[in-house]
């Protein structure tokens, strides 16, 4: 079952939630701005931003809030970046302490105008957390780096505990969804993470609704499983503006737990599927999940 947005059918109930803006939400998105940090809740319009921030949870983009890069799907400012703020990482470590946060979730905006890409600002970022909160996971949700396998080794020798990096779509659509992006790279970055850091969760992510076929997707998560990916995570693209690619459809929960399972059949460790569902969405149980089930 699908839902064409093309022929004018409305947003459907399953995507229609109720936010809650109560007392923690607020505080938490008080101590953002006050620290001047970004978060993708906000630049990215996360339609899960109340959830996450009311459960005292938030992704942080680190690396400032333009990017180099202008894929038709993401909400994110493009341009040309400032020069990067060496100050960022010990303020997003600060702001994990004053929220108490057990796992931290950090990602960027891609900077194709740096040569590490950003490397060397996530891998302290990730020193500072672990030093300042011991206790505290972290995964870093990164962008491709251009394929820069030495910087990807930088990032890696801070021992975050998550290395995610997202497929977003399926290869025939990469040309009009991300159109200075590379499937093959992509695919590369999560071979070379599970390859150069022994017992490294590695993550990717999928959207769905831009045109794919079924067939297309359980070949990326093939593809994935393939390349070292132990985690997936399968939601619904939502069309930020009118300037972004339209939805070509909507498809219900029941498809998102066929996903799951016909993806676990092919031997994606764990699967996490649903509408609502991001790469950073409530990350912390999904990593749990994932241990759990690998564990037992």
């Amino acid at each position: 079952m699908q839902i064409s947005e093309r022929k004018g059918i409305s947003k459907p109930d399953w995507l229609k939630i109720r936010p809650i803006f109560g007392d923690t939400y607020r505080e938490v998105k008080n101590l953002i701005s006050e620290m001047n940090l970004h978060t993708v809740c906000q630049e990215a319009t996360c339609p899960n931003i109340s959830e996450c921030y009311s459960a005292r949870t938030a992704t942080f983009i680190i690396l400032g809030d333009i990017c180099t890069r202008g894929c038709r799907f993401c909400n994110v400012k493009k341009g040309k970046p400032a020069e990067y703020d060496l100050d960022e990482p010990a303020r997003v470590a600060d702001a994990c302490a004053r929220l108490s946060l057990r796992f931290a979730v950090i990602t960027s905006v891609t900077r194709d105008d740096l040569s590490d890409g950003g490397a060397a600002i996530f891998a302290e970022t990730t020193r500072l957390i672990k030093s300042k909160i011991p206790t505290c996971g972290v995964e870093l949700l990164i962008p491709d780096l251009m394929g820069n396998i030495d910087a990807l080794e930088s990032i890696l020798d801070a021992r975050p505990d998550v290395l995610a990096h997202n497929l977003e779509t399926v290869p025939r659509l990469y040309r009009r969804v991300r159109p200075k992006a590379q499937y093959q790279r992509s695919l590369d970055v999560l071979k070379a993470s599970s390859e150069l850091r022994e017992g490294i969760i590695v993550k990717s992510g999928l959207m769905v609704g831009l045109g794919e076929t079924e067939e297309e997707i359980l070949q990326v998560v093939a593809d994935a499983r393939d390349h070292g990916c132990q985690v997936l995570t399968i939601g619904q693209y939502l069309r930020p503006s009118e300037w972004h690619l339209p939805v070509e459809q909507y498809y219900p929960p029941e498809w998102f737990r066929h996903i799951k399972a016909e993806g676990e059949k092919l031997g994606m460790r764990y699967i996490e599927a649903g509408p609502l569902v991001r790469s950073s969405y409530l990350a912390h149980k999904q990593v749990a999940a994932f241990k759990h089930k690998v564990n037992g």
